[in-house]
């Protein structure tokens, strides 16, 4: 059996979607408050489904009962609750998973996080990393698969990457190469990561196909289009501001991201594709498919 924490969410349901593909035994962890019409999809593709929550620790020692693996693509940053903030989610409430999957006897224990730059630190690369240090003591096989930046958020209205209207919001110059990467390949990786060794015992980099810097995706998003975008440029200067300026964790953490896309992100996924046999999806096919 095969827990999937974040089971409602882009990544998460994804997951459980290529794992009930394969036929393989699910169980989706959810809230009792989560939506249910998410909750009857999951349950439609042959997950079963765990009400929990990571802040609750009871909780989690029920669902892990039984459960020889765990997928964990859990985070209050894009969906918040009463209760709910980067140290309550992303950083105890993943540690109580973790130690819950330890208690339960669990053997293998994939993680969802990105890179981190110890010259750029913010709250949820803190929480990412306590957690990552806690599965390498915790005896588990685990796997941190450090995700360079979704396109389907990054590059999407939701961040300023305004394609409908032609407009693009750019963080720095846009000239550093970042390897951006579908969701779905994600959750690939993530269900490879339970069969294949390729990430065993590590943190791990995963990236899409190639590295294209903001101002090279925009030029894809132009020719499918065939109209020009108009772009603003956020100076590095004003994204440091703005998170010197945080008033809240959520607002140092996005600066923070915002920082660490200005710097650039590149993966080489060689090796990664070699040994899983995957095909990643590119920012072309992703910007074919929004305009069609």
């Amino acid at each position: 059996m095969i827990l999937v924490a974040g089971s409602t969410g882009l990544v998460g349901t994804e997951v459980c979607r290529l794992l009930a593909e394969q036929n393989k035994p699910v169980r989706a962890l959810v809230r009792v408050d989560s939506d249910s019409q998410k909750v009857t999809h999951l349950q439609s593709m042959g997950a079963t489904i765990a009400i929990g929550d990571l802040k609750d620790p009871a909780s989690l020692a029920a669902a892990c009962a039984g459960v020889t693996q765990v997928i964990s693509t859990a985070t209050c940053i894009i969906s918040v609750r009463e209760g709910d903030s980067i140290e309550t989610v992303d950083r105890q409430g993943q540690l109580n998973l973790v130690e819950a999957a330890k208690q339960a006897g669990i053997n293998r224990f994939v993680f969802i996080s990105f890179a981190h730059n110890p010259d750029n630190t913010f709250p949820l690369s803190d929480a990412k990393q306590a957690v990552e240090t806690a599965l390498a003591h915790s005896g588990m096989n685990w796997s941190s698969l450090q995700a360079s930046y979704f396109m389907e958020m990054w590059l999407s209205p939701v961040l300023g990457f305004n394609y409908p209207d032609r407009q693009a919001r750019i963080y720095g110059d846009g000239t550093n190469p970042i390897t951006w990467i579908s969701f779905r390949d994600v959750a690939q990786l993530a269900v490879a990561a339970l069969q294949n060794e390729y990430a065993d015992n590590r943190a791990c980099a995963i990236g899409g196909p190639k590295p294209l810097s903001p101002n090279e995706a925009i030029g894809i998003f132009e020719k499918a289009t065939g109209t020009p975008f108009t772009v603003e440029n956020v100076p590095v200067s004003a994204l440091q501001g703005q998170k010197a300026g945080a008033t809240n964790p959520f607002e140092a953490t996005f600066a923070g991201l915002m920082l660490q896309y200005a710097d650039g992100d590149t993966i080489d996924m060689t090796d990664i594709l070699e040994q899983t046999g995957l095909r990643l999806s590119s920012v072309e096919e992703y910007a074919t498919a929004v305009n069609a």
